[in-house]
């Protein structure tokens, strides 16, 4: 927010404008309609504005109400030369009080934010489950549901209520009023994107993978079902392709990856990677499917990040007795993305896996058994546990991780040698995604999820989808750079590419089938050995 005020940037699409104007008289006796234009004119230099039938008629009690003082609310159009639209008009001085939301729709979690207009400033944070994810948990389930007899309604119905309620929850603790908020920004993955404005999204998964529309104008908040006033726009960031979304196009508004002259790869990791290369001079796109690994999906016992998900580990390297840090330091229930990612890092360094992720049973400890899914270690005995039973990773859990950074660190290096690059040509990475901004980069490089670089040159922007909504709601010269970042910014199809799966199975081994790849990695290794 500092840097868009230093740049002059700071310029959002709601603003509120006090005017003190003069009584009517004789000699004066002009409309009040054309007192209001008259004093935002002179007074504020605005121009070519349009109003509404609602408006005119709560022009001649709100001028009245306190004696010709009144404050304007202004909708900036997006375009060039667009029209500012008069959206309310209220009696005295309320100006303080201008407020705009930014979403996050993900698949799997729905994230908002209130923010205050006039200064930036963050008011309220919340999150809640999208209200989808009963009928499937990764958009093809959902777009197959969407298919069926009034399937597309309730997808549309399910993430609309879901944000609404978020915006209760928001406004919650605070004396702001929905009929304050005049804007919202909006940002997803393009399956989410079409069931937000109740598109069919039936062919976003069949080959060609055409969606109906990745630009969308700025639409009343109404027509689709939020509760907010009548002239509240919502804008919906674009997205670039079936698989690669609006989501990725607001990390790179909100990363200011779009304004570096770095050479930059963007990474939002999660059930599916989306993966940006470039600058400020070109763009190249490409997603890839992780699986839901990150998030605990398909781990015997892994769980979303809440309290009581081992989230760190260590290990003695000669009784193989484990150390468990858990988010609220509770008793340990299970096992999140970031806990297996440093767990399978600490196992395999210290040799109690193998590159194939298999055990050694060469190990004198009782850690290591054969459970009923294979062999497996035991993490917490059932006595130290949070539930009823004793929490292992096996055999199993490791593969389907390591099928989910081959997908990543496959994606990576496709989509830079495709464009002529080499990884060592990489000035900066870029981590996102609720995965991402909690990830250990030694342990990444470790087990061949990220590609060994200066560590330094590695940044965390969080959930870039909302920072990138959040910017947008504080300046329209945002908003209008998001249309040339897309048309600047290419798709690449990974699915197309030969080189993609060779590289894929080639990352199935901890770290890579090819340990010239990780030099650090293989030294610390032969060192343990």
């Amino acid at each position: 927010i500092d840097a868009l005020k230093q740049e002059g940037v700071f310029a959002p699409p709601i603003e509120k404008r006090v005017l003190h104007l003069p009584k009517p008289t004789h000699e004066d006796n002009k409309a009040d309609a054309g007192r209001i234009i008259q004093g935002l004119k002179s007074e504020y230099n605005e121009k070519g504005m349009i109003t509404t039938l609602p408006l005119l008629k709560k022009m001649r009690h709100a001028l009245r109400e306190n004696d010709f003082i009144v404050t304007v609310t202004l909708s900036r159009a997006v375009s060039k030369g667009g029209k500012t639209h008069i959206v309310n008009i209220q009696p005295g001085d309320v100006s303080h009080r201008n407020y705009g939301l930014a979403f996050d729709i993900g698949t799997t979690t729905v994230h908002g934010i209130l923010i205050d207009h006039q200064t930036g400033k963050l008011l309220s944070k919340r999150s809640d489950y999208n209200a989808q994810i009963s009928y499937g948990e990764d958009v093809i389930s959902r777009i197959i549901y969407a298919e069926k007899p009034k399937g597309l309604q309730l997808m549309h119905e399910l993430v609309i209520n879901t944000i609404n309620g978020l915006i209760t929850k928001l406004l919650l603790k605070t004396d702001i009023r929905r009929d304050e908020i005049f804007s919202i920004t909006l940002s997803g993955n393009t399956t989410m994107t079409h069931m937000l404005l109740g598109l069919e999204p039936h062919n976003i998964r069949r080959a060609p993978y055409v969606p109906v529309s990745t630009f969308f104008p700025p639409i009343r908040a109404r027509d689709i079902g939020l509760e907010l006033p009548l002239r509240a726009i919502a804008l919906v960031y674009p997205s670039i392709s079936s698989y690669v979304g609006g989501d990725i196009i607001a990390g790179v508004m909100g990363s200011g990856m779009y304004r570096t002259e770095k050479l930059t790869l963007y990474v939002d990791i999660g059930t599916n990677a989306e993966i940006v290369i470039g600058n400020r001079e070109w763009l190249v796109c490409a997603a890839c499917s992780a699986g839901p690994a990150f998030e605990g999906g398909g781990i015997t016992h892994g769980m979303r990040a809440a309290a009581g998900a081992i989230e760190d580990f260590s290990i003695n390297p000669i009784t193989y007795e484990p150390m468990n840090i858990t988010i609220g330091h509770k008793p340990p229930i299970g096992i999140c993305g970031s806990g297996l990612l440093v767990i399978i890092a600490a196992l395999f360094e210290y040799g109690v896996i193998d590159r194939r992720g298999k055990f050694n049973r060469t190990l004198e400890t009782p850690r290591i058994r054969e459970g009923r899914s294979g062999y497996e270690y035991v993490l917490t005995w059932e006595e130290e546990a949070g539930g009823d039973s004793d929490i292992v990773i096996n055999e199993v859990d490791i593969e389907n991780f390591t099928r989910a950074k081959a997908a990543i660190y496959a994606g990576c290096k496709t989509l830079v040698e495709g464009v002529g690059l080499q990884i060592t040509d990489l000035e900066q990475i870029i981590l996102a995604g609720a995965f991402g901004s909690y990830i250990d980069i030694d342990s990444a490089m470790t087990v061949g999820l990220l590609p060994e670089i200066d560590p330094d040159k590695i940044l965390y922007v969080g959930n870039g989808s909302l920072l990138g909504s959040w910017m947008s709601e504080m300046s329209n010269h945002i908003r209008r750079d998001v249309v040339e970042v897309v048309r600047k910014m290419t798709s690449f199809e990974l699915s197309e590419v030969t080189d993609f799966k060779d590289q894929y199975i080639a990352s199935l081994f901890l770290p890579h089938t090819d340990l010239s790849l990780f030099p650090e990695t293989s030294a610390r290794l032969k060192k343990s050995e």
